[in-house]
């Protein structure tokens, strides 16, 4: 076989559709388009979810289930009280030292101390936020919680 016999498969290859070229073409005067409508005429371009000025399909059906209002919920790391013993007497524990420790895994997470289980030493405690008892908890001891 050598190139210059080498041949398209038979009724591959197909003549291009010129319209407008008289009724003995077959695509004469409407050029294959149809009387009127909008598909007719010149400069056309109808998206494909259009359904002609109907009420659209996603607007015609219920809603249900939640919606998105605007409010995001805010996600805090909990961290126990009891967990902040590994720390020394009298230092003061911020995000970065509980970051450092392992206790808070993401770096730039919100920190939300509850009062579970017992503190031992007098810490100053940074966090977003505590609850009633963490902070009495901390107190009762001499430490300090200060809301960042």
């Amino acid at each position: 076989m050598k190139l210059n016999e080498l041949k398209p498969p038979k009724n591959s290859r197909h003549s291009k559709k010129r319209v407008g070229r008289g009724h003995g073409s077959g695509l004469g005067k409407t050029c294959g388009r149809g009387h009127k409508g909008q598909k007719s005429r010149s400069g056309v371009s109808i998206p494909a979810w259009f359904e002609g000025g109907q009420m659209p399909l996603v607007r015609r059906i219920p809603k249900s289930g939640p919606r998105r209002t605007g409010h995001v919920r805010i996600e805090y790391s909990v961290v126990n009280i009891q967990t902040l013993n590994t720390f020394e007497d009298g230092a003061t524990v911020s995000l970065k030292t509980m970051f450092e420790s392992g206790i808070v895994k993401g770096k730039n997470s919100k920190v939300k101390i509850l009062g579970d289980g017992e503190i031992e030493k007098k810490l100053t405690v940074q966090a977003h936020k505590f609850s009633k008892t963490a902070v009495e908890k901390i107190e009762a001891v001499g430490g300090t919680a200060e809301e960042i």
